[in-house]
């Protein structure tokens, strides 16, 4: 209760939640709200039939708006698309790396360029996905667009625009949380969307222990199970290699050296975050949906042996992961950046001489736990296979979605922490009276 009463007391708080609670609320209203011109439910039929590929995993960071195809249909993906695309350039192209150097003004150009392309790529996927859903049909045989024309406009050009308006709003919605409220704006939205699926999901869980599928212990164990892994995960989202840095002062005398109380350099065991599992299963799930659509032998093949449950699958998934976790790492992480920055200002890591030996070590500490990492994230990856065919459960736990739910609420819980410290700190400041010690004469 200590929580609350200190939420409760801290107004500014209060009005920061307040206030994302209702900016994600409209976002889940507008989840609702169908895009001109389609046939709500044969296309919802139509995405249920192709839940298992590509098409599965953006309804799920949708939080089931493509799926109902509606004005948000694309999500908050093609800012995140974006983002990611401009901090790998920021470590490869000289422009981008020098403006991320340049604080505030930097920042925001670079927050400029995310936008622009965002918009760039929402026009693309919309160009693609309202061609393509033009001439699909659901599985009972009824089309999913019933009026080729929107007014005067053509449905395609309708459509872009109404989807690429409704990503741009929804970026807006998320630079507004995250400059007027609590946590990462874009974060939070992608939590939104995968946290709506739990409640159906539980009920799927009481329907089958209802109906005898599946038998009360086991469905406890299996809770408690649940419980564990997500437990394992926070553990392993907060766990960090802590390397010891010290810096030498010199005293005023100038002929002696102190050396002052030691610091350390966090390096977090899950350093690449989500990213790897990301583009690993959008790389093994594009073929199987390409199958889908194409009548050719050697792409059912293909389909067939890259089966989410199958060895084939899992095997590629974790040489992916392990392939991007390492790439991630080594593009956004300089190991010799920090082994300068450490040498300009007096930093040395005990045992280690500075400069290419304190890079090398840094390299060599991290490679280490970069493998942790990856053990990690192919664990948590290829659980829901395994829980699918072990215990037939219908519906979604573990990988991507749970690494985004533990990290994005650990994130929040952390702000709302430092927000009432904050306002702990004010009030002792406000309460209490500095008396002048200068000296009278």
């Amino acid at each position: 209760m200590s929580a609350v009463d200190s939420i409760s007391k801290n107004s500014d708080l209060r009005s920061r939640i307040l206030f994302t609670l209702g900016m994600l609320a409209i976002y889940r209203i507008g989840v609702h709200v169908p895009t001109p011109g389609v046939d709500g439910a044969a296309v919802l039929s139509f995405f249920e039939a192709q839940s298992r590929g590509i098409f599965g995993l953006f309804n799920t960071f949708s939080g089931g708006a493509l799926s109902q195809f509606s004005i948000f249909a694309l999500g908050i993906m093609p800012y995140i698309s974006a983002s990611i695309i401009f901090q790998l350039l920021t470590s490869a192209v000289p422009y981008l790396e020098a403006l991320k150097k340049e604080g505030e003004y930097g920042r925001r150009k670079i927050t400029q360029y995310t936008r622009y392309a965002t918009v760039a790529l929402a026009i693309i996927q919309g160009i693609g996905i309202s061609s393509w859903i033009a001439n699909q049909s659901s599985p009972d045989g009824k089309l999913l667009v019933v009026s080729s024309t929107i007014g005067f406009l053509p449905f395609q050009v309708m459509t872009v625009i109404t989807l690429t308006a409704g990503t741009c709003f929804i970026m807006w919605l998320g630079e507004q949380i995250t400059e007027r409220g609590i946590g990462n704006g874009s974060s939070l939205i992608i939590f939104t969307g995968i946290a709506s699926s739990i409640p159906a999901s539980a009920q799927q869980l009481i329907e089958l222990i209802s109906q005898g599928e599946l038998k009360l212990a086991v469905a406890l164990i299996l809770l408690a199970f649940m419980v564990l892994i997500v437990a394992g995960v926070i553990y392993m989202e907060v766990a960090q290699r802590r390397i010891t840095i010290q810096y030498s002062q010199r005293s005023q005398a100038g002929m002696q050296s102190m050396t002052a109380p030691s610091s350390h350099l966090p390096i977090k065991v899950n350093f690449s975050g989500v990213i790897p599992p990301i583009f690993a299963s959008s790389l093994l799930m594009f073929p199987a949906t390409i199958a889908q659509f194409y009548d050719v032998p050697w792409l059912k093949a293909l389909q067939d042996s890259l089966n989410p449950s199958g060895t084939i699958f899992n095997i590629l998934f974790v040489s992916l992961i392990i392939f991007f976790a390492f790439f991630y790492t080594e593009i956004v992480f300089n190991p010799k950046d920090v082994a300068e920055n450490l040498k300009k200002y007096g930093g040395f890591i005990p045992g280690v001489r500075a400069g290419n030996s304190t890079s090398e070590y840094i390299q060599k500490v991290l490679d280490r736990v970069n493998v942790a990492g990856c053990i990690y994230l192919s664990a948590v990856c290829v659980l829901p296979g395994i829980l699918s065919n072990q215990f037939k459960i219908p519906f979604y736990f573990g990988g991507t979605s749970l690494l985004i739910l533990v990290g994005v609420a650990l994130d929040t819980a952390q702000q709302i922490q430092s927000h009432v410290i904050s306002q702990k700190y004010e009030g002792f400041l406000t309460k209490t009276k500095i008396k002048s010690r200068r000296v009278q004469f």
